[in-house]
């Protein structure tokens, strides 16, 4: 299955005189691997002390310290009442995400083009989508780029290269003449979609709610799945097998009883399915999870959702079964590792949290941070 590059990270550099924060541990480099002390400087983390001028002011941090969070469904861009947000609309959903830890955002899908905010100091970094792509009135009004399946390539290549290497497709919702959630394009044009991403270089995935949904996305060759709420023993075992992980969105599902009284008079059968959805939530994703497919926390920010709402998400991930350590994998190492991102490497931009005590035993710590540094500078936090 094709992989696009990962986009080079370049953190803005600090201001200067900005102080030299000497970490004073434990940091966690990964869920089992620690070391005991790092400092950050010119932006970044290093796990020996670097060469410093005698004028520099060193301070000690201690704590806990972790990478920032990731948000790999969130839509920077996208308004309360589901119209594109200006340009300082959106830069403020962006620091309400980084006020709650989120230092890395995949944008999955925004009607305005937020690519301004990426050379912007003191903002979680931006990985954006470009814009929905959707079948002719088969999505949100106002939110995607609607098209034909005769139409769906070309689309794709266009998003492809307004984005940073990812595209997004939704491919299912309520279709009324059925009065039921379907597929939104046949398999054909699923299959060529995702040969158009793959051919420019980038990955692509999609909105998905229904079960019959999943093996066309799975045999079409797409990397990454969004919400999932139909998965199968047989689409879970196919998933993990392909290596497709999925995106967590329990928020936004736990809402579906809401979604299902809104249709419920035009709408019967769809209402009963977004039903069932919600109430198989939490057994399927732990079903998917001890099968070997890999969770990435996403929170659906924007548009229907409020932002800054990620611990909500890692709440519903424990209301699964899943351990702390195993909701911090799927919030910060393993959508950094899906998306070529940094954690704490040596070297690396230093985009942290700290917290009094691990994480790794209450995820809920995370919600009281004693600092966020972003790109070497305290952004947040205690005095």
């Amino acid at each position: 299955m094709a992989r696009a590059a990962a986009a080079p990270y370049t953190a803005p550099a600090p201001p200067p005189g900005t102080p030299v924060l000497h970490l004073t541990g434990p940091i966690l480099l990964g869920p089992e691997e620690e070391i005991g002390e790092a400092w950050v400087a010119a932006g970044r983390i290093w796990h020996e002390r670097p060469e410093l001028p005698s004028s520099a002011e060193v301070v000690d941090v201690p704590g806990v310290v972790v990478p920032g969070l990731a948000d790999l469904h969130c839509h920077v861009g996208i308004g309360d009442d589901g119209r594109g947000t200006t340009l300082a609309e959106a830069r403020a959903q962006a620091r309400t995400d980084l006020a709650s830890g989120v230092t890395l955002i995949r944008d999955a899908g925004s009607i305005i083009d937020t690519s301004p905010l990426q050379a912007e100091p003191g903002l979680p970094r931006i990985i954006r989508a470009g814009r929905h792509l959707a079948r002719t009135r088969r999505y949100l009004i106002g939110y995607a780029d609607e098209v034909e399946p005769a139409d769906l390539p070309a689309a794709v290549a266009r998003e492809a290269a307004r984005g940073d290497g990812w595209v997004k497709v939704v491919g299912d919702w309520i279709d009324r003449s059925a009065g039921d959630l379907r597929p939104t394009f046949p398999p054909e044009a699923f299959a060529a979609a995702a040969r158009a991403a793959h051919g420019a270089g980038a990955r692509i995935t999609a909105h998905t709610f229904a079960a019959e949904t999943l093996p066309l996305l799975l045999d079409a060759g797409f990397d990454c799945l969004e919400h999932a709420t139909g998965l199968t023993d047989e689409t879970i075992a196919r998933a993990a097998d392909l290596g497709v992980p999925v995106v967590t969105t329990l928020v936004n599902v736990d809402r579906f009883e809401q979604y299902a009284a809104q249709g419920e008079q035009k709408f019967p059968a769809y209402a009963a399915h977004m039903r069932r959805l919600r109430a198989r939530r939490y057994a399927r994703t732990r079903d998917a999870y001890d099968a070997g497919v890999a969770l990435l926390v996403g929170t659906d920010a924007g548009g229907v959702l409020g932002h800054g709402i990620v611990h909500d998400e890692l709440d519903e991930l424990i209301a699964c079964g899943l351990t702390p350590t195993q909701v911090l994998e799927a919030a910060i190492w393993g959508p950094r590792t899906f998306l070529g991102a940094p954690a704490l490497e040596d070297g690396a931009p230093a985009d942290l949290l700290v917290t009094a005590t691990d994480p790794r035993e209450d995820v809920s710590v995370l919600r009281d941070l004693d600092a966020i540094v972003l790109g070497g500078v305290r952004v947040a936090g205690r005095p």
